[in-house]
């Protein structure tokens, strides 16, 4: 059973990620966080094989910096990492890309797409 954790300080847009994933079968199992800090602590804990993450988050640790500290830890190598934000400028891309995403989707992006890119790289 895959998992995946879902980072946004919005429950609606965590709500509307989680219906998202719903469509891929097998379902994932599904987590949630609503903050930087919390969310790099669930994914050392759960080592989860997706984090679909918000970039712009309240507290210490950005989605960006959350990133480059799951792609800078041996047990958490296998994980991809998808950044969401409402920032799609060229820089904005490239700075995920830099911190190590897999992928980075503009919001507002199509439930289709997010449940295709998951898809793939949950190998489903």
């Amino acid at each position: 059973m895959k998992t995946v954790l879902i980072v946004d300080d919005q429950a609606d847009l965590r709500r509307l990620v989680r219906w998202s994933l719903e469509v891929l079968e097998p379902a994932p199992t599904v987590h949630e966080a609503t903050q930087g800090e919390a969310a790099y602590e669930m994914a050392r804990q759960l080592v989860p094989d997706l984090v679909l993450m918000d970039v712009m988050m309240p507290g210490a640790l950005s989605g960006l910096q959350v990133c480059e500290q799951i792609r800078a830890t041996p047990a958490l190598a296998h994980t991809k990492v998808v950044l969401l934000s409402a920032r799609g400028q060229i820089s904005d891309i490239q700075a995920g890309t830099a911190a190590g995403a897999h992928a980075y989707l503009v919001k507002p992006f199509s439930p289709q797409r997010l449940a295709e890119m998951a898809g793939r790289l949950l190998g489903a």
